[in-house]
């Protein structure tokens, strides 16, 4: 009995720690709606930004994140910040205008940096159209040509409820590194309100298909709707097509959150594999009531002629909110990855978040929590319109913004493809993560849990069961969550199959890692 009650004790405290290690971006500049990329090229390289102008990168696939502030643009930064990499390894920056000389957010502007702690450009922009504002922007690379499109919405008036202003849908690209930019097209064929509400068109997040097709959605007035280019955005079609309803609209309200939306994030699969050349379009709404918000999803296999039924992501019984949701997709495995806040195991603003994976092209989704702690938002602090994601070759970094004694955070977790869907708890007294990264050159880390005190060895072997490292050699450690670096090219390793142990007198915990050269 005394055994069981503290199993159950360790169970409450331990229980709440998420199998995907978390990583602290930053609690600087009271940061909020963060976006996230990863080089593909490069797995170890990322660029994360949060509003206002911050930017944070990583050169060890997210283990640990260098801070930076953007102050060189002549246009001005203001937000809404978004993320690509191209196929150089190129990194773009962008975020909306607040210049000197000009409007407010009266242009698109994207900065750049050739390298992980590089230099800025001043940046170029797109979009400017007298005093008309320009917002809410995202991008996209044809990994094909290198080319970049970016999506947005310009508004006549902004947050005018006059009928004669409209807002409206844009589209502009470079062919040159985002040295310049085409003039900004109307793709939309029903424009939208300008207040900044359900009827005004927004939520425009442009993807590319495997043969350069351009493929956008975005909400407004007739609900969800789709747009497609197939000549580099030369032309678009002339109707939109309607996906689905948004049942309560785009906007609504979410207790603790001073402003939520279930804008749409739209991807297609161009990995070559069972599912190459599907469509999928991710969204949140309130179909359900307003005290229960989901997560939403359809594909088209058609070019976006046709789409499924609306299936829900989140697989909670019916009652509680999931929101700020975000999409993307491995163009390696592709497997189909959502982030979203979660509040599925509280009755009242306690916020988890979630991710959901789908292997099978978006028949069915595996939920599984990546966040160590829960937190609580305050109505009002701002956390901006959205979450992160970015995905490739099974490294998977989301980004969220969390509250803690009323400071803003960014957060991301180091998730692992390979053992979602494994219980989170069993009734042992050590627990080890799938080593990160796997496969790797020179160097990996391994994380591990303990729920009791006790004597721990840590230790690698070859394929044969010869002990190669011991890496932590009989040493008492207290509960906790530890981290532990292997460095593979000190001992000259072969590439190959290898083996790590944790071991305790009443465990030992094995898992399989591959180095190559």
């Amino acid at each position: 009995m005394k055994h069981l009650l503290l199993l159950l004790l360790l169970f409450a405290f331990f229980g709440a720690f998420s199998q995907h290690t978390n990583v602290l971006i930053s609690d600087q500049y009271g940061c909020n709606e963060p976006t996230v990329i990863i080089n593909p090229k490069n797995t170890d390289q990322l660029y994360a930004g949060a509003n206002l102008d911050n930017y944070y990168y990583s050169v060890d696939g997210g283990l640990t994140w260098e801070t930076g502030v953007i102050h060189s643009s002549a246009y001005g930064v203001w937000g809404d910040p978004s993320l690509i990499c191209d196929t150089a390894g190129a990194f773009y920056f962008f975020h909306l205008s607040n210049p000197a000389q000009g409007n407010w957010i009266d242009r698109i502007v994207c900065q750049k940096v050739t390298e992980p702690g590089g230099v800025w450009t001043d940046g170029t922009y797109t979009g400017l159209n007298g005093d008309k504002v320009q917002d809410k922007e995202w991008p996209t690379v044809d990994r094909s040509n290198n080319r970049i499109y970016v999506t947005w919405t310009q508004f006549d008036v902004y947050g005018s409820a006059n009928p004669d202003h409209k807002s409206n849908i844009m589209f502009s690209k470079s062919t040159n590194g985002a040295e310049t930019w085409s003039q900004a097209l109307r793709i939309n064929e029903v424009s939208g309100d300008c207040i900044d509400s359900d009827n005004t068109t927004e939520g425009a997040v442009p993807c590319i298909g495997p043969d350069g097709e351009i493929y956008v959605s975005w909400g407004g007035p007739v609900g969800l709707v789709f747009d497609r280019s197939l000549d580099g955005g030369e032309t678009w079609i002339d109707q939109d097509i309607f996906v689905s309803e948004i049942p309560g609209g785009w906007e609504y309200s979410i207790p603790g959150i001073y402003r939520a939306n279930g804008m749409p994030v739209t991807i297609c699969d161009t990995s070559g594999g069972q599912y190459n050349g599907t469509i999928y379009i991710n969204w949140s709404d309130q179909r359900n009531g307003s005290n229960d918000t989901d997560i939403w999803f359809v594909k088209s296999t058609d070019g976006g002629d046709t789409w499924s039924d609306a299936l829900r992501v989140n697989d909670d019984p019916p009652g509680k909110h999931q929101f700020f949701t975000w999409m993307t997709l491995d163009q390696v495995t592709g497997y189909i990855y959502i982030v979203f806040y979660d509040r599925r195991d509280y009755d009242g603003s306690q916020t988890d978040v979630y991710m959901a994976m789908s292997t099978d092209g978006g028949e069915s989704f595996i939920n599984f929590r990546i966040s160590e702690t829960p937190f609580i938002p305050y109505s009002s602090i701002f956390f901006g319109d959205y979450t992160n994601i970015t995905a490739h070759d099974n490294i998977v970094r989301p980004v969220w913004a969390r509250l803690h004694n009323g400071v803003r955070s960014i957060w991301t977790a180091l998730v692992d493809p390979y053992i979602v869907g494994v219980e989170e708890f069993s009734p042992e007294w050590l627990s080890l993560e799938q080593n990160y990264p796997n496969p790797f050159k020179g160097s990996t880390y391994f994380s591990f849990k303990i729920y009791e005190l006790t004597d721990i060895r840590l230790e690698v072997y070859d394929q044969y069961g010869r002990l190669i490292a011991t890496i932590i050699d009989n040493e008492r450690m207290m509960p906790g969550k530890y981290t532990r670096q292997f460095d593979a090219t000190r001992l000259d390793l072969p590439a190959g199959i290898y083996y790590f142990s944790l071991i305790s007198k009443d465990q030992n915990v094995r898992r399989k890692m591959i180095i190559m050269k």
